[in-house]
């Protein structure tokens, strides 16, 4: 049954977006599904991503405002941002990237990461050992159903996926030293919210 938790948090992100932002770096865009989102809210966007199958997949969908770029973050040579967004990417960077995207960010910009990791402390075990399964499995039963009733699913390439090790205590450590005033939340599914205002 499809269900992406990465989707599952678009609204949250996009509440992330500061009043007046302009321009937006989708980190690890993909087939470009939260660029889109961005482009609706009314920013400029750039989308960057390694995998060039995923670069084509976004280009295709559109909207050609969009400047898809097939480059690897890392390497590649980065603008000025008022919100950068990186949705399930940064597990397959050294985490010490934030830091160059902290220094793509305009004054009062905003570096939202939705990422990936493992529990340590006994809120992260109930929040996702005891609650994520049911609603997990209500979310998936949910968008089954309306992928039914609408035709089948998307028929859109998915993103190379890549297992993680990186524990919500590393995040924590990391996010201080390399972030200083970032906050970092703990969602259900494995995933957390960091936030960092320039």
């Amino acid at each position: 049954m499809p269900f992406d938790h990465n989707h599952a948090y678009h609204r949250l992100l996009l509440r992330q977006v500061p009043a007046g932002a302009r321009m937006a770096l989708d980190v690890g865009c993909g087939a470009g599904r939260f660029a889109r989102r961005l482009t609706a809210a009314g920013l400029t966007v750039e989308g960057i991503d390694p995998s060039g199958e995923m670069i084509a997949a976004a280009r295709a969908l559109g909207p050609e405002t969009i400047t898809y770029r097939h480059e690897d973050v890392t390497t590649a040579e980065l603008g000025r941002y008022d919100f950068v967004s990186c949705l399930a990417s940064l597990h397959h960077m050294p985490f010490e990237t934030v830091t160059k995207l902290r220094a793509a960010l305009n004054p009062g910009g905003v570096l939202a990461v939705l990422g990936l990791a493992k529990p340590r402390s006994a809120a992260d075990w109930v929040k996702w050992g005891l609650l994520a399964p049911p609603v997990n499995l209500a979310a998936r039963l949910v968008v089954a159903a309306g992928d039914r009733l609408n035709g089948g699913p998307d028929p859109v390439a998915t993103a190379p996926v890549k297992d993680w090790d990186t524990t919500m205590t590393q995040v924590r450590r990391d996010s201080a030293r390399l972030l200083p005033g970032s906050s970092v939340r703990p969602l259900l599914f494995f995933r957390y919210l960091l936030l960092y205002r320039a």
